[in-house]
């Protein structure tokens, strides 16, 4: 079915799981380990799919703040709920800014094709290096640590992955068969049968969603320990890389008018404003999650709207098994996720000509995966890069 510019298929809905890989193990870390509201993380991820399909008309993702909800799952002792709620309120405050004051334009001639590529090369190979250790994890699920199962010695989930990845591949251009839909589907169901709802009772209706009054001392600690250190990934990754992949991918053109750094940086402080004020979880966008929603089919917001009203109905009606839900997916089928989300995002480096941006994107890939802070790879390319054309080095 499509709906002016939106389609509503399989194929559609297909490429929306495509995320699920980034989403799913880091929404559910965080819901675990610091008590997020399960219904007040799905309900804004939900919306924010729905209302970015519904604006852009492209399958922009939505995705956890990666540095913040890292940081957070590492320390869970030291980044409280209201920390955590005034680092969103931070972030959207900041974003704003940079967007309405025109700021963002200015700090996207720093971004070129060469920075870009590297740091989209960088994410791909850091996509598929976690989605192989996913796949290569003998646990099955990601809430149940202890659930290594095995046939003949070998793991299960890693029996998956390796079958699951090779129908994945088989499927990757059907539209009959849309290779995410059987993939996440099989997995889900192979879930069950192994367990992974036994002990959960059904039990209807949202969680409850608490507001945050974060004082002077969150504010601060959210700032120095959450905020800084993501904003660089932010600018690099969300808005200037997921500007340039919806360029790559859909070309320069009326489709992709809406596609700017000013949009991207005002839709994520937005929604982030909000998120800080009833205790969600940050989200940004990724040109990972574009990737990714694109190799599994996605081309329209239809696929938004989709995937937007699933984590709604979650959110509001299995909210209190919802994280439950999540967990039944097998790592090893989030991990094909991510491989294939990863190989889509580095492929993106073959448009490079001229060896001097090849060395420079090389370099910014191999310091982002060696150290996984994209932030440091980007200012050291920065760096080389000016370097190379003060010193017109000609490698």
């Amino acid at each position: 079915m499509q709906i002016g510019t939106y389609k509503f298929d399989r194929v559609e809905f297909a490429g929306s799981l495509g995320d699920l890989g980034t989403l799913v193990p880091l929404s559910v870390a965080l819901m675990l380990i610091t008590g997020l509201s399960v219904t007040s993380v799905l309900l804004m991820t939900g919306l924010f799919y729905i209302l970015c399909g519904m604006y852009y008309k492209l399958p922009i993702p939505v995705q956890p703040l990666k540095v913040v909800s890292a940081i957070a799952i590492a320390y869970p002792d030291k980044i409280s709920l209201p920390i955590m709620a005034a680092a969103g309120i931070i972030f959207g405050v900041v974003l704003l800014l940079m967007s309405l004051t025109g700021l963002i334009d200015w700090l996207a001639k720093f971004f070129t094709k060469a920075i870009m590529r590297g740091i989209q090369l960088g994410l791909g190979f850091i996509l598929i290096n976690k989605g192989i250790e996913f796949i290569a994890c003998p646990q099955l699920f990601i809430q149940q640590p202890d659930t290594t199962i095995s046939v003949g010695g070998i793991p299960i989930n890693i029996m998956i992955g390796v079958i699951g990845g090779i129908i994945t591949l088989l499927l990757l251009s059907s539209k009959r068969f849309p290779a995410a839909l059987v993939v996440v589907s099989a997995g889900f169901v192979i879930g069950i049968l192994f367990g992974a709802l036994n002990n959960v009772s059904l039990t209807l209706g949202p969680t409850p969603i608490q507001f945050y009054r974060p004082t002077y001392d969150d504010f601060a600690n959210a700032l120095f320990l959450l905020v800084i250190p993501q904003i660089p990934l932010t600018l690099g990754n969300a808005v200037m890389g997921t500007t340039d992949t919806c360029h790559t991918l859909f070309g320069k053109g009326n489709l992709t008018e809406k596609a700017t750094y000013r949009a991207f940086g005002t839709s994520m402080g937005l929604v982030n404003l909000v998120i800080g004020a009833i205790g969600g979880m940050p989200v940004c966008h990724g040109a990972g999650g574009l990737a990714a929603h694109y190799r599994f089919g996605s081309r329209t917001g239809g696929s938004n709207i989709m995937i937007g009203l699933v984590f709604l109905v979650i959110a509001l009606v299995f909210g209190k098994i919802g994280i439950s839900f999540l967990s039944a997916i097998p790592n090893a089928v989030l991990g094909i996720l991510l491989v294939f989300a990863g190989l889509e995002l580095a492929l993106m480096i073959r448009d490079m000509e001229k060896k001097n941006d090849f060395f420079v994107a090389i370099l910014i890939a191999g310091i982002g995966f060696a150290t996984t802070n994209m932030g440091i790879a980007f200012f050291v390319g920065i760096i080389v890069m000016y370097l190379i054309r003060w010193q017109n080095i000609e490698l």
